[in-house]
């Protein structure tokens, strides 16, 4: 037995203020921007990181954190390699979810929905944004894949470095770009005392209209 806390005893006391139908913004998009620039400005690290929950077609379940980089009321958008064990599992049932866990406000948001690859333009213009040591990055590594060694990966960078070399602007590799999720629920959830959590959650209907709905804690 290890010293140090004993798990069933780690607790926190959340005392979270009251979250109700009224608190809620219009739509489940703007709601959601409001909280994660509530988590920018409480200095939160990675405050768009969000963990993306996948499965294969036999149904057996990955996750992994991502970063959010991009939001609209069409869903939340992410980039990563197409080659990825995300992206096969993406293709092949074409549904995720995604949590963003913002532990320090005592907050998390859950959002399901069909997925889509984003268009060749958008992610030209985001490959455009990236720093270039990761967009060689991008070009070096095949995500996902078993090397031997990190030497593999570092010759790779090293490689992939000197091929750009005098090259000003990368071009973005084919197999990378991003992908969207569209959803059909987000959950915003709020943690309060004793247990006893806000959970009110934006649904979609068959007319593409949406209600909201309290849950138990």
């Amino acid at each position: 037995m290890t010293d140090g806390p004993v798990l069933a005893e780690m607790r926190t006391d959340y005392e979270g203020r009251p979250f109700d139908v009224d608190d809620l913004a219009p739509t489940w998009s703007e709601q959601l921007a409001a909280w994660l620039e509530d988590a920018r400005d409480a200095g939160l690290a990675e405050p768009n990181a969000m963990v993306l929950a996948t499965a294969d077609p036999d149904g057996v379940p990955s996750s992994r954190t991502v970063l959010c980089k991009g939001l609209d009321s069409g869903g939340v958008v992410f980039y990563t390699n197409y080659t990825s064990t995300k992206s096969h599992d993406l293709r092949r049932t074409r549904v995720a979810a995604v949590t963003f866990p913002w532990y320090g406000l005592h907050r998390q948001v859950q959002l399901t929905g069909r997925v889509e690859r984003c268009s060749e333009a958008q992610s030209d213009a985001y490959w455009s944004l990236r720093p270039r040591g990761s967009q060689l990055g991008a070009w070096a590594s095949a995500q996902s894949t078993v090397v031997a060694r990190r030497i593999v990966l570092d010759d790779a960078l090293t490689g992939v470095t000197r091929r750009f070399a005098d090259t000003d602007t990368i071009p973005r590799p084919p197999h990378w770009g991003g992908w969207r999720i569209v959803p059909w629920q987000v959950e915003f959830w709020q943690g309060r005392a004793d247990r006893m959590h806000d959970r009110l959650r934006f649904d979609i209907g068959r007319d593409d209209t949406w209600s909201v709905r309290r849950l138990a804690p």
